[in-house]
C-alpha cells in the first residue's frame, strides 16, 4: 500500500513486499546507512528519492537472494554489508546472515546459537524476530533470552556473547536491542521476568539492570509480556530512554538505569516503538484494543494523571509502528484501517481501508509512505 504525503487524502495503490530500488542510484535507494530498527532516526523516515512505484517478481528487483530457515528481523546497513538474523523453524539453531549491498552474495553465514529445548513460540512470530543494530566495524544481535551476540562486520568473528539473561518471552522474542553511547540496551518482558539491561558494548558486561517496578495486577505472567523496543530521546539536555512495557511505559535515565517518570494503561503485549516530536512521546499500549497516548516527557514519578495531552481509543493498531510526517502522526491497525490524526491534538484527519493484515512497520521516503502487508 502507498500513501502520497503530498495531499491529506489517500492515495492507494498495491505493492508487493520485495526490496527494491530504480535505476540509476543507489541500491534500494538507501543514500544513508540503516543500521537498527525503523532506521537511522528510529522513526522509519530514509532520506531516499528514488523509490520505485510499482514493482513485481522481475520490475524493479536488481537482485533477490534466498535466505534459509525463518526470521522476522529487520536488515539493516552499514556501508556495503546488509546484515540480518535466522533460525531453523524449531528454534534450535540461530544465525548471522551478512550480503554484499551491491550483489546481494552472501559474505558470512554464521551459526551462533544451538538451543537444545527452544520454547514454543506463536505462530506469528519467529525465533529470529528481533532486529540486529550495527555501527562501524561491529554488528549486535539478538536472539531474546536464547543469546546476544557482539560479531566483527569484517570477518565474521564472535567477539563476545552472552546467554545468561532470563526470560520467558511466551510467545517468542520481539524486542530489539538499540545502542547508546559505549552501552547496548535490550529490553526483557516476559512471562517470568521483566526487566531492562545495559551491556558494555565493548565486553558485553552488564553496566547496569533494572527491574520493572509495575503493578501488573495479575499473577498471569500472559498479561506481563512486552515486545517493545525503547528509544532515546532528549528532553532539556536530559537523556531519557523511553521504554513501553505492559501496563505501564516508563522513562530511564539511559546512563544509569534511574526511572524518570511512568505512564499506567491497562494493556499488555507492547509492541510499536515510541515516537518523540512537538514536544510529546507517542506511546501505543499493545494489545488487545489497544490506544495512542501523546505525554509530556518534563515530569517525575507517576504522571498519568497530569502529563497525558490526548489519547486516541479507536483505530489503533497492535502491532505495527506509527509513522509521524511534520504534524500528523498515520497509524496502521493490524486488520487494515490506516487512520490520520493531528499529532499536536488527536484530531481525527481521515481513515481509510487498506485490505489485508498488517504487523510490518511503514517506511516513509520522498513525501509517500509505504506500508507492506501480510
Amino acid at each position: 500500500m502507498l500513501f502520497n504525503r503530498i495531499s491529506r487524502l489517500p492515495m492507494v495503490g498495491f505493492v508487493c513486499l520485495w526490496i527494491c530500488s530504480t535505476c540509476p542510484g543507489p541500491l534500494f535507494g538507501i543514500e544513508q546507512n540503516w543500521p537498527q530498527f525503523r532506521g537511522p532516526h528510529a522513526d522509519g523516515h530514509a532520506d531516499s528519492r528514488q523509490l520505485a512505484l510499482t514493482w513485481s517478481e522481475t520490475d524493479h528487483v536488481r537482485w533477490k537472494t534466498r535466505i534459509h530457515d525463518r526470521g522476522w528481523s529487520s536488515p539493516v546497513v552499514w556501508g556495503n554489508q546488509i546484515w540480518l538474523t535466522t533460525a531453523r523453524p524449531d528454534g534450535q539453531q540461530m544465525f548471522a546472515v551478512c550480503l554484499d549491498l551491491q550483489t546481494g552474495r552472501i559474505i558470512h553465514d554464521i551459526r551462533l546459537f544451538h538451543v537444545a529445548s527452544p520454547r514454543e513460540i506463536h505462530l506469528t512470530n519467529s525465533y529470529a524476530s528481533p532486529t540486529p543494530v550495527i555501527e562501524a566495524g561491529r554488528v549486535y544481535v539478538n536472539f531474546g533470552s536464547y543469546g546476544t551476540a557482539c560479531l566483527d562486520t569484517a570477518t565474521g568473528k564472535v567477539l563476545w556473547q552472552r546467554r545468561d539473561l532470563p526470560c520467558n518471552h511466551w510467545r517468542g522474542p520481539g524486542s530489539s536491542p538499540i545502542l547508546f553511547e559505549d552501552r547496548l540496551i535490550i529490553d526483557f518482558d516476559g512471562y517470568d521476568y521483566q526487566y531492562v539491561v545495559a551491556l558494555d558494548k565493548r565486553t558485553g558486561k552488564t553496566r547496569w539492570k533494572v527491574d520493572r517496578d509495575i503493578d501488573f495486577q495479575t499473577d498471569n505472567g500472559d498479561y506481563k509480556k512486552a515486545f517493545c523496543t525503547p528509544t532515546v530521546i532528549s528532553v532539556n539536555g536530559q537523556k531519557q530512554l523511553i521504554s513501553p512495557a505492559a501496563k505501564a511505559a516508563i522513562a530511564y535515565d539511559p546512563r544509569t538505569g534511574k526511572t524518570l517518570w511512568r505512564i499506567r494503561y491497562r494493556n499488555h503485549s507492547a509492541t510499536s516503538r515510541p515516537l518523540f516530536a512537538h514536544g510529546l512521546v507517542y506511546i501505543n499500549s499493545g494489545f488487545s484494543k489497544a490506544r495512542l497516548f501523546a505525554v509530556r516527557p518534563d515530569g517525575h514519578g507517576d504522571v498519568t494523571e497530569t502529563h497525558i495531552k490526548w489519547v486516541v481509543e479507536r483505530g489503533i493498531g497492535s502491532k505495527p509502528s506509527q509513522m509521524l510526517v511534520d504534524d500528523l502522526l498515520y497509524v496502521l491497525h493490524d486488520k487494515g484501517t490506516a487512520l490520520c490524526i493531528e499529532a499536536l491534538t488527536g484530531k481525527r484527519v481521515w481513515q481509510q481501508r487498506l485490505g489485508g493484515s498488517f504487523s510490518a512497520s511503514p517506511i516513509f521516503a520522498a513525501g509517500r509512505i509505504y506500508f507492506f502487508n501480510e
